[in-house]
């Protein structure tokens, strides 16, 4: 075990153990647990806040390792929470579009909702039409984590743990995951992803924050401007699989090598409904390095989030599929093209795809993934 690892699990030893009753919430840099509800089965779920030295804040909850807010200032200092959910634990049970969510075991898709590995088929799953999406009907974001704070200098996290049963939803192996939220004195939202196998599987894991700089249910995105570091992308068929060629995006409605606004080339799409469901190949000098993947920037408010990572996809998806029938928080309501997610994962299928960089994961090697969002207003 490293000695990161072993700091973590020190720290998660004392939160577990601590009987107090929690605090009200800090109205300074601190973290700060508050129960949330409990699960039909009767499971507690917790909140913490976590606010940084600047008044950054970031809201996050057991069930699922979810993000459910994150207040941010505009360019007059003005704060507002920037991503979409509920205010209570009880709408997040009734089912929801993944908002803000750790999804896994393997995020996006799966083809037919099976994968072969070392000669045995598995069956998964299927949840999105003929496919497997999100690991399936009772993924990670359904299960209720293990959390505890951990403190250092300028950084302020919850360090989340889930074990997934062998077998579970259909996939190998016992997973051990481990996944970080850091909020940074720099204004920054880090997330370390880590998981350990006792037997070969595959695992693709990443945060599905829905993102609207001028405001959760403050109307659509249409007009933010985005550019992603990417040169290619991966085609899909009518069900959103990679065909398995990795096409260029210059010249075409796919390219945001120069940002511009959202909707500029809404007309000029094919395959998806008023937006971008799409992975993006991200232009990496080297494989893991992190690297910038995307910059938003609402224009209006001037917030600006700058997403890097160390993954080799990115998936923008601009909320085709809301269509105002969920009520968020403040019951404001949540209307097509409301936000837009930016999913950092390895290419969906890639269990499937051997020319796709590999998800597979065996005993005695771990996965590691980190993306980092950076806040600022201009």
């Amino acid at each position: 075990m490293t000695t990161r690892l072993r700091a973590i699990a020190f720290c998660l030893t004392l939160a577990f153990a601590m009987n107090a009753a929690p605090a009200a919430a800090p109205a300074k840099r601190g973290i700060t647990r508050t129960p949330f509800g409990k699960t039909a089965d009767g499971k507690a779920v917790d909140l913490y806040t976590v606010v940084n030295k600047n008044g950054l804040t970031a809201k996050l909850t057991t069930y699922g390792a979810t993000l459910t807010e994150m207040h941010t200032p505009d360019r007059g200092g003005t704060f507002a929470d920037v991503t979409l959910g509920f205010d209570n634990l009880e709408a997040y049970l009734k089912g929801h579009p993944f908002f803000g969510c750790t999804t896994g075991r393997y995020a996006n898709r799966i083809a037919k909702g099976e994968f072969k590995l070392d000669g045995k088929t598995y069956t998964l799953a299927k949840n999105n039409g003929p496919n497997h999406l999100h690991g399936g009907i009772k993924g990670f974001d359904k299960q209720v984590w293990h959390a505890g704070p951990f403190e250092k200098a300028r950084e302020l996290s919850v360090v989340f743990t889930y074990v997934s049963p062998d077998g579970e939803e259909g996939y190998p192996g016992t997973l051990t995951c481990i996944v970080i939220y850091t909020l940074t004195d720099d204004d920054e939202l880090r997330i370390d992803y880590e998981a350990k196998t006792d037997k070969a599987t595959v695992v693709n894991l990443t945060n599905h924050a829905y993102w609207n700089l001028a405001g959760a249910g403050e109307g659509d995105i249409l007009a933010h401007e985005l550019l992603i570091n990417a040169s290619r992308f991966t085609p899909v068929d009518g069900t959103s699989i990679p065909l398995g060629e990795l096409k260029p995006v210059a010249g075409g409605p796919m390219d945001f090598t120069k940002a511009k606004p959202i909707s500029r080339d809404f007309a000029a799409m094919t395959g998806a409904p008023g937006g971008y469901d799409h992975n993006y190949v991200i232009n990496q000098a080297r494989p893991g390095e992190l690297t910038l993947a995307a910059e938003l920037r609402d224009p209006k408010s001037g917030r600006v989030m700058r997403v890097s990572t160390t993954e080799p996809g990115v998936q923008l998806y601009t909320g085709n599929y809301l269509d105002g029938s969920v009520k968020g928080k403040g019951g404001k309501t949540y209307a097509k093209n409301a936000a837009l997610c930016l999913e950092t994962q390895h290419y969906p299928d890639s269990p499937n795809r051997p020319s796709f960089p590999s998800v597979v994961l065996r005993p005695g090697k771990t996965y590691t993934h980190t993306t980092v969002h950076k806040f600022s207003a201009r």
